[in-house]
């Protein structure tokens, strides 16, 4: 990761802890795999997790995709709580939000 993506991202939260409840954990991920059930979605958290952050453009680089779809993936990701995003002057840097891609893998672990 270079320096200015270093400098974009926001701290990483807390990570989100496993509910009690079996509804809950059920709510939670399907909430999560839908968030994940697009091609496209998936093919931008992998490029996330391998860069540590990317800026939206170079998001739209890697794939053949118009910025404004990329954008509308980012932002479901982003709602779900796999990536956060900072406004970096012009720009928008996104990162993954570790916690919650380790929760996803602990909740599909235990199907």
């Amino acid at each position: 990761m270079n320096q200015s993506q270093k400098e974009c991202c926001p701290p990483a939260g807390e990570a989100p802890e496993i509910p009690a409840d079996e509804d809950e954990v059920n709510e939670v991920l399907a909430r999560l795999a839908k968030a994940l059930g697009h091609p496209a979605r998936v093919a931008i958290l992998r490029l996330l997790l391998r860069r540590e952050a990317c800026i939206c453009g170079e998001i739209v680089k890697e794939l053949p995709l118009a910025q404004s779809t990329v954008s509308q993936h980012l932002k479901l990701l982003k709602e779900a709580g796999f990536i956060r995003g900072e406004v970096d002057g012009p720009r928008v840097c996104y990162c993954v939000e570790p916690g919650v891609v380790t929760l996803f893998k602990s909740l599909t672990q235990s199907l």
